[in-house]
């Protein structure tokens, strides 16, 4: 098991407004978990909370059997890379530079990145059509390509888990084709994939497991196709969705009728 969730509890500011309430999940090995809910459900918090980044009121998080806050934050990256919705740096790098920080885990604290490191950066920039774009400036290019090389960046941890906050959000459709593309080749690869996301149908198109974060801070996981039904879609999203099976796409999608 690489994370167990148990009864987790949030408030914004502490104690006053509930945002998770005695939320549970869990996420097996390989495993690729897609997670929806409506605005300000506490998507981002959860994800926040699984990656050690805040600490919850009540309840247990456990990364790799182990209690997530008995763990140092190296520990913590060592396991898990995190791929924010947004990320603007404070310097100005070059793309390459941004990818080399995926190995500060992996380094030691006053050693500089090896040439091997270098090396795997390249590799992993060049696996993703991206090795064009390693001596740009990171704040030169384009959204899509920022999103993507945090991507890179989390591979280059070498982690067992990416934790994937909304990362089609600010993207064009072929740039969400792109990452969503990419967050499969991720799972299949082996890697333990969590996403968030507000489109329903980014979980139909990946499969494995779903969980809905509700308006009362509690989740409910399972299976995709047993889970997104057209009335728990109705109730997270309050308009009405339809699941229609589509023979050229191979696969049920979610639509908004009359629109």
């Amino acid at each position: 098991m690489i994370y167990e969730v148990d009864n987790l509890t949030f408030s914004y500011p502490k104690g006053e407004r509930k945002v998770l309430d005695h939320a549970s999940l869990c996420l097996e090995e390989g495993e690729i978990l897609c997670i929806l809910g409506p605005n300000g459900a506490g998507k981002t918090t959860l994800l926040n909370c699984m990656a050690g980044l805040l600490l919850p009121e009540g309840g247990s998080i456990c990364l790799c059997g182990r209690p997530i806050n008995s763990m140092k934050a190296r520990e913590i990256a060592g396991i898990v890379g995190y791929v924010p919705q947004i990320h603007t740096p404070a310097f100005d790098y070059k793309v390459l530079d941004v990818v080399l920080m995926g190995r500060a885990p992996k380094t030691g604290i006053f050693a500089r990145p090896s040439k091997e490191d270098e090396a795997l950066c390249m590799r992993t920039l060049e696996s993703m059509n991206l090795a064009h774009l390693a001596h740009r400036s990171y704040l030169d290019i384009s959204g899509g390509e920022r999103q993507q090389v945090i991507i890179a960046r989390a591979i280059v941890q070498k982690p067992k888990a990416i934790l994937f906050d909304e990362p089609t959000a600010h993207l064009d459709y072929g740039n969400q084709h792109r990452v969503l593309k990419r967050v499969r080749q991720m799972k299949e690869e082996g890697y333990s994939v969590i996403i968030t996301t507000h489109n329903p149908d980014h979980a139909l198109l990946l499969g494995g497991k779903a969980a809905i974060v509700g308006k009362d801070g509690h989740i409910i996981q399972g299976e995709s196709k047993a889970i997104l039904t057209e009335e728990t879609l109705r109730s997270i999203y309050e308009t009405d969705l339809k699941l229609l099976w589509v023979e050229e796409a191979g696969r049920t999608v979610c639509i908004a009728p009359g629109l």
